[in-house]
């Protein structure tokens, strides 16, 4: 068994089993996560404050609040040490919580449990993409960790399936059902899942010791980086549609195709899903090829992928039918896989290896918090009737998130070390 872990970690496959492996994760991470959006309708019958939008929007805010200030802390630690043992920790939490949460009885307890959710897994993706970024070079950094993120994805996807799970179970079994799957994989991580060592940080061990950066001076020099700045408000505006389409897009398709959430969590989730996948197949291999004949390939096929989200909102928010509703989503999914599966290829054009998971950390704060204020923003529009309308006016927003990132991102180099 030994000589067998040995040769795989040792063959030139193993890059890719890091991401298979990761990918799983990244499925519970989403799945888990995201389930609870399309479950309103079942959970509702035994927690009457889920009723009404507002306190939906609290708790689904609660978890993007804590989510959000643990991240650049979390990248921090995946900087200083074993990234693998981080992820399992993180998993085990997140899987633990959500097998608790199907024993809930009131608001309270929910809302207590979505917030402990939010901190384990803000552990995850810092040094989830961080490792991968260790594993691959250039050549195939954008793909490896696209179809990581197509992981996200389709968590996002079969959690759409909540509602109908939900219905022909219960809600609760749900939860106890995902949970346990999440518990009995992070053995499978602890067996499989290995630390990068050589990366640029050497390993001793599980615990990288060298060429440590202080922490406080981690940050320092991050902040002082001007192409971060730029690249943290593209990020943080395009996390706005990014938040809004994963927490309320199943609520607006019930409403514009007039159909039961049982349907419309499905629907949606897919079709963002899908489209998602697709963006991925084809933002990573472009951005791959474009970067090795011109530095800016990577910000240009992102770019790309913005331009057709702009369109794809105004038509989601205002447009009727299922073929509007479907062709927007699908529209929206291709230019947002695109954009996705190159942020930490660019974050490594501007940001030392040595600090990549805390900048991804510091992202993932300001994204996440952006995009609890738009939630919570687009209940109280939910409860006005103008949903739709506050989908149309995100499309400007990610302009705004174009436009910087054409403008100002000059990178001289693939690969900061």
């Amino acid at each position: 068994m030994e000589n067998m872990k040995k040769q795989l970690f040792n063959s030139k496959i193993y890059p890719w089993v890091v991401v298979a492996l990761l990918w799983v994760v990244a499925l519970l991470n989403y799945m888990d996560r995201q389930m609870l959006s399309t479950m309103k309708e079942a959970m509702q019958i035994d927690i009457a404050e889920l009723t009404t939008a507002m306190n939906f929007g609290r708790l689904m805010a609660v978890f993007l609040w804590i989510y959000g200030f643990v991240s650049p802390f979390a990248g921090a630690v995946a900087d200083r040490i074993s990234r693998k043992w981080l992820i399992v920790v993180s998993l085990l939490v997140w899987s633990l919580v959500t097998f608790l949460m199907g024993y809930c009885s009131t608001f309270s307890q929910l809302y207590w449990l979505r917030a402990l959710m939010g901190v384990s897994e803000a552990l995850y993706i810092p040094a989830a993409l961080s490792l991968i970024a260790d594993y691959h070079t250039g050549r195939s950094r954008s793909f490896a960790i696209g179809i990581h993120m197509t992981g996200l994805y389709l968590g996002q996807a079969l959690g759409g399936f909540g509602a109908t799970i939900a219905e022909n179970h219960s809600w609760q079994e749900t939860f106890h059902g995902f949970g346990i799957i999440g518990m009995v994989y992070a053995v499978v991580l602890i067996l499989l899942l290995r630390e990068r060592k050589n990366s640029p940080q050497p390993v001793s061990g599980e615990i990288r010791q060298t060429t440590r950066i202080p922490f406080l001076k981690g940050f320092s020099m991050i902040l002082s980086n001007f192409s971060f700045w730029v690249i943290l408000f593209f990020f943080a505006s395009v996390s706005l549609p990014g938040w809004g389409t994963k927490n309320w897009l199943p609520t607006l398709f019930a409403e514009s195709l007039d159909v039961p959430m049982s349907a419309a969590g499905p629907i949606s989730t897919i079709t963002i899903a899908v489209s998602s996948f697709l963006g991925v197949l084809i933002g990573g291999p472009l951005s791959d090829r474009w970067v090795r004949r011109n530095l800016r390939g990577r910000v240009y096929t992102s770019v790309i992928g913005l331009a057709m989200m702009i369109p794809a909102l105004i038509l989601v928010g205002l447009g009727k039918g299922m073929i509007c509703a479907v062709g927007a989503g699908l529209f929206f999914g291709i230019g947002y896989g695109m954009w996705d599966t190159n942020n930490m290829p660019i974050l490594c054009q501007f940001v030392s290896s040595r600090l990549r998971a805390t900048a991804y950390g510091i992202m993932n704060m300001i994204g996440v918090l952006s995009g609890a204020g738009c939630t919570i923003l687009l209940g109280k529009w939910a409860d006005g009737g103008q949903l739709g309308v506050a989908f149309a006016t995100l499309g400007v927003v990610t302009l705004l998130a174009l436009l910087a990132q054409l403008l100002f991102l000059k990178p001289s180099t693939d690969d900061m070390p």
